[in-house]
């Protein structure tokens, strides 16, 4: 298989300064490779490759190149690399179903994350303009940081630190962070207290679905409600997808919405 417009269009992307212009080039070098030049000039030359189409192509691959280079950062805030590491970033991989090169690439993508001085807050910026400073995006993002960094039952200190400096960057109140973090704990609380047969399990697992949809026990079913529509109109695949989330990360924010309807119906049916 030819390979040299790879070559040399992942070349030309790094006289750009960076990842991100190294990706877009290695595409547009396996355009050629595959023949398909005749494409690439129907799509307007270089000038084509910034239309809608191709920006979000590209915007899909800065999501997932960031997502794994920020976890390979996290991972090596505590020094030293674990194979509980690199676990953790494979279990999500899987989730998202890359497979091949892709695959390889989000590997590569976690390697550079663990670099000395990798610039966290420029690519995040990066990352930023990429999505258009969409919130439901970014949150997407933010969530995927979340469930790697405390994939271990525990949040580090320095894993903290970057987590707050992601929020920070991406716009996001530290009062938001802390209020997401406590959803997603509340969200694995639930599942595991789902596999009990005991009154305390059921009741341990209703406290939980409380907190998931971010509401209080005392609460109405008008407030309860509203709060759970909101939550799945935030995390609904379709709508994520036509702001730019890749269909890799959909699966996650699948099994979000699948824990946010348990939740809600498990409410109602005590109430």
């Amino acid at each position: 298989m030819p390979y040299w417009g790879k070559v040399l269009g992942f070349g030309f992307g790094l006289m750009l300064g960076n990842i991100f212009g190294a990706l877009l080039g290695l595409w547009i070098g396996h355009l050629f490779d595959r023949g398909m030049s005749r494409e690439f000039s129907q799509r307007g030359g270089f000038g084509g490759m910034f239309n809608q189409n191709s920006a979000q192509l590209t915007n899909h691959m800065v999501f997932l190149y960031t997502s794994y280079a920020v976890m390979g950062h996290m991972a090596k805030a505590s020094g030293q690399v674990t194979q509980a590491d690199i676990a953790v970033a494979s279990a999500i991989m899987d989730r998202m179903g890359l497979k091949g090169e892709r695959r390889k690439e989000m590997q590569e993508a976690h390697r550079e994350g663990r670099v000395a001085g990798f610039p966290l807050r420029d690519r995040l910026r990066e990352f930023k303009e990429a999505c258009f400073g969409r919130h439901d995006v970014m949150q997407v993002f933010l969530e995927i940081q979340l469930q790697a960094a405390f994939a271990d039952g525990e949040l580090h200190t320095r894993e903290q630190q970057i987590l707050y400096t992601i929020a920070d960057e991406l716009g996001f109140a530290r009062s938001s962070l802390d209020q997401l973090f406590s959803m997603w704990q509340a969200e694995q609380k639930f599942k595991q207290h789902a596999k009990g047969a005991t009154p305390h399990d059921r009741n341990r697992q209703l406290s939980e679905a409380y907190r998931i949809l971010g509401v209080q026990s005392t609460d109405d079913m008008t407030v309860i409600k509203k709060a759970y529509r909101k939550l799945m109109a935030q995390h609904h695949p379709d709508k994520l997808m036509a702001k730019g989330v890749p269909e890799e990360a959909l699966t996650m924010a699948k099994e979000k919405t699948q824990d946010i309807q348990a939740a809600y119906e498990l409410i109602k049916s005590q109430r």
